[in-house]
This record gives structure tokens, C-alpha cells and sequence, in this order.
């Protein structure tokens, strides 16, 4: 019979391998953490980039998960932000070391000794989760637990990418329409530009789904779109994507691959790098990010659509993302 002092968790035991599910202990709050009641968490692209080995050294064991949806139920004694029994969102960066260079010159997300949620400190694929005060966020009141969740990262990574694009953007391709896609698609259509979703060759379903979200045109990733391109954000992790988005943008365009990780890119012509073409990485998030997000998803306001999986079912909606079979997001729900 399960201890009081237990939970359940998805843990992460040998990287290549499935998930299992274990009894823990309940993690106990530090001075600054919050212990926080999981009620729902996102199924990343980037825990599969974890689990399948092309992000390496996680820590072992691992509980993944960084889309997390969670009331608070215990604090440190120095925590000020929140209070008992409020509703919190973790998102990927967990922890920046404060004093290295990018930390003092406000690019926290490029710290040198950073720690991340679900990758080298336990996330949240468990009934309980810790997570430091300073990185954690207030959730609106508008959203559902599962509605909130994708916000934390496909959500933050996507608005991290989408406003890297540059100014005075009309017409924007964004490839690869999965989680982060169908949020941006979104912002962009509310901020008066035109979207072209560019989905795997033949998938008719993602093609439907981004028109419905309000793109003007949508088709295969290896096409060229029926309008130059001022921007492009590439949400898929194929390194052959970059040659295509710059050949669909104007002089002077900007390329932004909003991933983590990506296959390696293929050699191309340097006339598409001309003309001041630019390419360029985001890298993690900020605070700064995550604030700026849920303070305009509402007047969106931004609809996540979810598909919604139990705890026990995570190796499930895992495979169901990498073969391409999740629209919108994939939610682990523990409790509503």
C-alpha cells in the first residue's frame, strides 16, 4: 500500500527506454521552492529529444515534464511570491545562477549554469513537484489546467521565436505545425499578419487545422509558398528546413528555428544566404517571456487545443507525438 509520504511518478530510468511507473517520495520545498499539487503537464517535443537520447547527460533517474499546471500546497520559509492553495505554472528554465556574464546583461536564458525542469531536476510527470518561486508563473484565470499547460513551453518558446522574427513582418511562414505552431499561428493572425503553415508533404489534417487557426494558405514543407515570405519560424526539429525557408524569404528575411534540437542541416547554396538573409536559434526563455505571454494570451485570446492523457498513459501520448499523431497538445491530467 502506497506511503503517505509517496506519489506516483513517470520516471525516466534508462534513456532509449520507456518510461515507468513508480512509487517516490514526495519531494520536500527548500527555502525557495514551492512543493506544488500536479494537476496537468504538457508532453513536450523536447522530452522526446530526452528520452530518445539527442539531448544527453539528463539526470538519472528523471521524472520529465516542464509544462506544469500545479496549487501550491506546502512553501520554503523564504518564499513571497505565491501563497497556499494558488494556482502555478512551471515552465523549462528552472534555475539560472545569477552571475555569469548573460545572467548581469539580462540574457538569463544563455546562462552558463542553469538548471531545467524535467531534465536535470525532476518535472512533472508525478502527482507533486517542486520548483524555485522565481521561476514559476501565475496561470489566468481563463484557462483550464490542461488549456494552460502548453502555454509554459510550446506557448513561451513559440512567443520567444515569433518576436526574434523582426519588425514590420507581414507575411509569415511558420513549418512545422504541431504544439508551439498552433499557439504563434494565433498571435500572428490577432497582430494583423498573414500566416503560411508549411506541414509534413501530404498531411492534409495539419494543413486543415492551421487554415482553421486562421492561415491564409497551407501546404507541404518542401514548397514554395504562393507569396514571398518576410519571416519564417521553424517549429520542427529537420535541419533540412532551413534551406527551404530561406528560399521561400525575401532579401533580408529572417529564418528562426524555435527548437532545441535539430538534425543536421544540409550544405546549401550560399545565394540563399545573400542578400542579408539572416538565420538564427532561440535558446530556452526568460522570465521576461513567460510575463509578457500570459499577459497577452487572454486578449487573444490564444485557444489551446489539447488532447488529453492520464498519467499512466505518458509513454502513449510520448509515441502518439512522435509519430506525428497529436493535434495541438498532449496533456498528462492528473487532477481538474
Amino acid at each position: 500500500m502506497p506511503s503517505p509520504d509517496s506519489m506516483k511518478a513517470m520516471v525516466l530510468e534508462n534513456p532509449g527506454g520507456p518510461l515507468h511507473l513508480r512509487q517516490v517520495p514526495i519531494p520536500q520545498p527548500f527555502p525557495e521552492q514551492i512543493l506544488l499539487k500536479v494537476h496537468a503537464c504538457g508532453v513536450c517535443r523536447t522530452d522526446l529529444h530526452i528520452v530518445d537520447q539527442e539531448l544527453t547527460k539528463p539526470k538519472l533517474p528523471l521524472i520529465p515534464g516542464h509544462e506544469i499546471i500545479g496549487m501550491v500546497m506546502k512553501m520554503g520559509e523564504k518564499v513571497e511570491d505565491f501563497h497556499l492553495g494558488e494556482r502555478v505554472g512551471v515552465p523549462w528554465l528552472g534555475h539560472t545562477c545569477g552571475k555569469c556574464l548573460y545572467c548581469q546583461r539580462n540574457q538569463e536564458n544563455l546562462c552558463d549554469q542553469p538548471l531545467f525542469t524535467g531534465y536535470t531536476i525532476d518535472g512533472g510527470y508525478a502527482e507533486y513537484c517542486v520548483a524555485d518561486q522565481h521561476y514559476c508563473f501565475h496561470i489566468p484565470e481563463k484557462y483550464s489546467n490542461a488549456e494552460a499547460a502548453p502555454l509554459l513551453c510550446a506557448g513561451l518558446i513559440g512567443y520567444r521565436t515569433y518576436r526574434m522574427i523582426g519588425e514590420k513582418v507581414k507575411n509569415v511562414g511558420i513549418y512545422g505545425f504541431g504544439a508551439a505552431a498552433h499557439i504563434i499561428c494565433q498571435v500572428a493572425v490577432y497582430e494583423g499578419m498573414k500566416v503560411y503553415a508549411f506541414t509534413r508533404p501530404g498531411d492534409t489534417v495539419a494543413q486543415k487545422f492551421a487554415r482553421q487557426l486562421g492561415a491564409v494558405w497551407a501546404g507541404d514543407s518542401t514548397t514554395l509558398p504562393p507569396q514571398p515570405l518576410d519571416a519564417a519560424m521553424i517549429f520542427a526539429p529537420v535541419g533540412a528546413l532551413i534551406p527551404e525557408a530561406l528560399r521561400a524569404v525575401v532579401k533580408g528575411g529572417t529564418v528562426v528555428s524555435g527548437g532545441i534540437h535539430m538534425s543536421d542541416i544540409p550544405s546549401f547554396p550560399y545565394s540563399l544566404l545573400w542578400e542579408e538573409r539572416i538565420v538564427r536559434s532561440v535558446a530556452n526563455l526568460t522570465r521576461q517571456d513567460g510575463e509578457d505571454l500570459l499577459n497577452l494570451a487572454p486578449k487573444v485570446p490564444i485557444k489551446t487545443i489539447v488532447q488529453i492523457f492520464t498519467l499512466e498513459e505518458a509513454n502513449k501520448a510520448m509515441n502518439n507525438l512522435r509519430e506525428g499523431r497529436i493535434e495541438g497538445a498532449a496533456i498528462l491530467v492528473m487532477t481538474e
